[in-house]
C-alpha cells in the first residue's frame, strides 16, 4: 500500500496511529471522576433510587461521584444557556470523566426529563468537547415486565454524544418491588448486574482516560482545524 492508493487523503493531516500514546499512556491518579444522571423528578423516583446505588457501588470502587438533580432543568432551547440549572449540568460534565444514565422506561421510551438533560449538553463547548472520549454506562427501571427499549435508545445517544458505552446495561423490571421501606435496593440479580455494570465502566475509565486526547485526535478534524486557521490568517493579512 503506498500514498498513491490513498490520493484523497491530505498528506500533511495523515498521522499514523502513535500505540505508545494507546497502550502506555501518561499515569493518572485521581480517582475517577463519574456523573451520574436520573429521569424522574417524582417524590419516590425509583431511577434516582437506582442511581443512588449506582453512586455508592462506585464509590466502593473507589471513584468519585456527583448526581446531577434535574428538577427544576427547563425545556431544551427555553431559557437562555446561562440558566442556573443548565450551567450546572455543563460543569459537572465537562467534570466527568465516565457518566451513568438511568431512565424509567415511560411510553416505551426513555421520558422527556432524561432526554432534555443529554439534549442541554453540546458536542463542543468553548473548544472543549465535553463529552467526546469519556465512557458511559445505561440503565433503566420500568413499572413492568423487563424492557430494553430505554437502554437501547440511551446507547444510541451515547454514540451520538461519542461517548464510550460500556458493553454491559442494566434493566430492572417492577422496580416497586425492588426496594425497601428505607429506599435501599433488596439483594436481587438485578443488584449484582448493576454491581458488574459499575465495575465494567470503572475498569473502562481506567483504561481509556489517560489517552482521551489520543482517541479524540481525528484526521478530519485536524484537516477542518488547519482550513480554519488558514482562513483566519488570511483575513488578518487582507
Amino acid at each position: 500500500m503506498t500514498m498513491a492508493d490513498t490520493p484523497n487523503i491530505q498528506d500533511s493531516h495523515f498521522r499514523k496511529i502513535d500505540a505508545d500514546d494507546l497502550l502506555a499512556p501518561a499515569k493518572v491518579t485521581h480517582a475517577p471522576r463519574i456523573l451520574l444522571l436520573y429521569g424522574s423528578v417524582r417524590e419516590r423516583s425509583f431511577s434516582r433510587l437506582m442511581t443512588q446505588e449506582a453512586a455508592r457501588i462506585l464509590t466502593r470502587f473507589g471513584a468519585e461521584t456527583r448526581i446531577f438533580d434535574p428538577s427544576g432543568m427547563p425545556l431544551p432551547d427555553d431559557v437562555d444557556v446561562s440558566h442556573p440549572k443548565v450551567q450546572e449540568l455543563r460543569d459537572l460534565v465537562t467534570w466527568s470523566e465516565g457518566m451513568v444514565w438511568c431512565s424509567p422506561e415511560r411510553h416505551g421510551a426513555m421520558t422527556g426529563i432524561m432526554k432534555s438533560q443529554i439534549d442541554w449538553i453540546p458536542l463542543s463547548l468553548g473548544g472543549v468537547r465535553p463529552t467526546q472520549g469519556k465512557t458511559l454506562a445505561v440503565m433503566q427501571i420500568t413499572g413492568g415486565s423487563q424492557s430494553f427499549n430505554t437502554v437501547n435508545q440511551l446507547r444510541i445517544l451515547g454514540r451520538w454524544m461519542r461517548l464510550l458505552t460500556i458493553p454491559n446495561q442494566s434493566s430492572t423490571p417492577k422496580a416497586f418491588l425492588e426496594f425497601d421501606d428505607n429506599d435501599r435496593m433488596k439483594p436481587s440479580p438485578f443488584y449484582d448486574r448493576i454491581v458488574d455494570v459499575i465495575e465494567e465502566l470503572v475498569k473502562f475509565t481506567l483504561l481509556t482516560r489517560g489517552c482521551n486526547a489520543t482517541l479524540l485526535d481525528r484526521y478530519s478534524e485536524r484537516k477542518e482545524s488547519a482550513a480554519e486557521l488558514s482562513k483566519r490568517v488570511n483575513q488578518t493579512s487582507i
